[in-house]
């Protein structure tokens, strides 16, 4: 038996008989087919970021960070190994004269991942970084290695973009990528009413913009990224003490202040606020993208549309109001467009994401179901990679082509080879 895994935030853990470490297409179809073989499960992990149990099993994990760097270099598309970590990404990309077109603000995952459970950053004319995929290899439940690309194979295409790795194991990418360009960020504190009104025309003004919002407090820190022809401004070690100081010691300690003495969650929601913003500053957009996160936590966020975003937040604050729960971590909203993967969270809308979270070691049940609940009234559906109780019935209510997706992972995998327990609840019911 292999060693225990953990997930980033210690919740999910696993002891599996084995884990497979390919470094080459080679090994991922040799580990597929032992699997398969020795009657095992088999899960694809990388650096830990889901939140829920995808990468939990007894049976058999593939770690495909060996399997990782460019493979080819076309114009401006760039074939990746699936295994390659954002972070690592950036660089290379760079060397090459591109870049990823957005990203969330964690690097930490491998490529694969971040495309398999529909990652994103923000910004009404950006998708998810599933839809920058044109085209994918993927090694299936029998060992066969297919090309999928929207010309070739269009529903594998459209199901394995976003299909938690129940449809294969990626072995390569292929991501379209504009050429390597420079953001300007700038954050600023601004009244929570008056972004409620004004975000839309923000949204608009901006390449990328969200919100963070501490929900016992009356602002918000937004935040803007935009394209620049200007050098950049230097300064990265005073940015990087400025991140550990502010938005991971400050963030941890006042947290564990408001959990010692609750009476001060309010005004330690509303001093961290009143620090977030302030300070611009121009840089390679793969530094400016991701943000340090050592605090860890434990998250839920759902894709509402876009049009009812700001009610949702409303609703959020009134169920604060009456309830009188006192949380501190912020609220991160984001907007994301719409595209037509089949179970991408943004499938056929435009829509607004709200992030909610607890520090790890902290129960979140009871706020998360409270969230999961005003997020259903609002017709949310869930980030793949992040925490809810969603099953089968649920799903097939919210994504049109769910029974599609569906019938095409039971043509491809009949054996249930990439399905643990929670992913069986999802797909079997």
């Amino acid at each position: 038996m292999a060693a225990v895994w953990r997930n980033w935030s210690g919740l999910q853990r696993a002891a599996p008989a084995t884990v497979f470490r390919p470094v080459e297409e080679t090994g991922i179809v040799a580990a597929v087919r032992e699997a398969g073989v020795r009657g095992w499960n088999l899960r694809p992990i990388g650096a830990g970021h889901s939140f829920t149990p995808l990468c939990v099993t007894d049976g058999a994990q593939i770690d495909l960070s060996g399997h990782a760097g460019i493979v080819a270099v076309d114009g401006g598309r760039a074939t990746v190994r699936a295994g390659t970590t954002i972070r690592a990404l950036g660089p290379l990309l760079r060397a090459k004269g591109l870049n990823l077109a957005n990203q969330g603000d964690i690097d930490a995952q491998a490529i694969a991942g971040a495309v398999g459970t529909g990652t994103h950053g923000t910004g009404i004319r950006f998708g998810c970084l599933s839809s920058l995929v044109s085209g994918f290899r993927l090694v299936t439940a029998t060992g066969e290695v297919v090309d999928a690309d929207a010309a070739g194979d269009p529903d594998l295409f459209q199901a394995g973009r976003v299909s938690l790795g129940v449809l294969g194991v990626f072995s390569t990418l292929t991501l379209d990528c504009p050429p390597a360009y420079s953001l300007r960020e700038e954050s600023r504190v601004r009244p929570l009413d008056a972004v409620a009104t004004e975000f839309p025309e923000i949204a608009a003004a901006h390449d990328h913009a969200e919100f963070f919002w501490f929900p016992m407090a009356d602002q918000v820190v937004v935040k803007t990224l935009d394209h620049t022809g200007d050098a950049p401004s230097g300064g990265r070690r005073r940015r990087a003490v400025k991140a550990m100081v502010l938005e991971n010691g400050a963030i941890w300690t006042m947290g564990r202040l408001s959990r010692l003495m609750p009476g001060l969650t309010a005004p330690l929601c509303r001093l961290s606020a009143a620090l977030g913003g302030g300070g611009v500053h121009v840089d390679h957009a793969e530094r400016v993208f991701p943000s340090p996160r050592w605090v860890r936590f434990n998250e839920m966020e759902y894709a509402v549309p876009a049009e009812q975003g700001m009610d949702c937040i409303a609703e959020i604050r009134k169920w604060f109001r009456r309830t009188g729960t006192r949380i501190y971590f912020p609220i991160e909203f984001r907007r994301v467009a719409a595209d037509d993967i089949w179970l991408s969270p943004f499938h056929g809308r435009d829509s607004a994401t709200i992030a909610v979270h607890r520090f790890a070691g902290e129960d979140f049940t009871a706020y998360f179901e409270a969230m999961a609940a005003i997020f259903a009234n609002h017709r949310g559906r869930p980030h793949w990679g992040k925490l809810h109780f969603l099953k089968r019935a649920d799903l097939t209510r919210l994504y049109p082509e769910w029974e599609r997706f569906a019938a095409l992972r039971c043509r491809l995998d009949p054996k249930g080879l990439f399905l643990n327990d929670h992913l069986r609840a999802i797909f079997e019911g």
